[in-house]
């Protein structure tokens, strides 16, 4: 389940009042340094760019592929673990601006998660540690420590493992 802020609006569709949300030279900064972020081939830079110019969390030898999008409006609540690839065109949103209402929510994506191209993250949503996300994919609910999940509606194609089996696999004999 996502976790989401609900803001109700009135009047017209709620992204049309979008600058009662969010001060418009935020998004115009935001929007340059993301366009910037997303044709970078220099991964240092890259994640200075998101950790110091927009607040994300970013960790330790964290990988955005070529033409990742980041939230425009709310980047600071986007949080990503240490060793994590994220693939190719992939678009990672903190919001939701609807016709009666916007949502917030944090995007959490944990340590050393393999997220492939062009695949898109709904507010609200934590990828658990050690997570595969399959390219294309839609992710609009909660993904479990080293699950695989691919599709659109999202698909669990191998849940977990038992953190017992992780540890034998970890020491590379099958003892421990």
């Amino acid at each position: 389940m996502r976790k989401l802020e609900r803001y109700p609006t009135e009047g017209p569709n709620a992204l049309w009042q979008v600058y009662k949300t969010v001060n418009p030279l935020k998004s115009v900064k935001n929007f340059i340094f993301i366009q910037l972020a997303r044709y970078c081939p220099y991964l240092p830079l890259k994640n200075a760019i998101y950790r110091r110019v927009l607040g994300m969390k970013v960790g330790k030898e964290t990988s955005f592929g070529l033409m990742v999008m980041v939230d425009v409006f709310f980047p600071e609540r986007i949080h990503v673990g240490d060793n994590c690839v994220i693939g190719y065109n992939t678009t990672i949103l903190a919001h939701e601006y609807l016709i009666d209402e916007y949502r917030l929510g944090d995007v959490r994506i944990g340590n050393h998660v393999m997220i492939g191209a062009n695949c898109t993250i709904l507010p609200g949503v934590t990828i658990g540690d050690r997570a595969v996300v399959a390219a294309g994919a839609v992710v609009h609910k909660n993904v479990a420590p080293g699950s695989f999940v691919a599709g659109n509606p999202l698909q669990v194609i191998r849940s977990g493992e038992p953190e017992e089996e992780q540890r034998t696999e970890a020491c590379g004999t099958g003892r421990l």
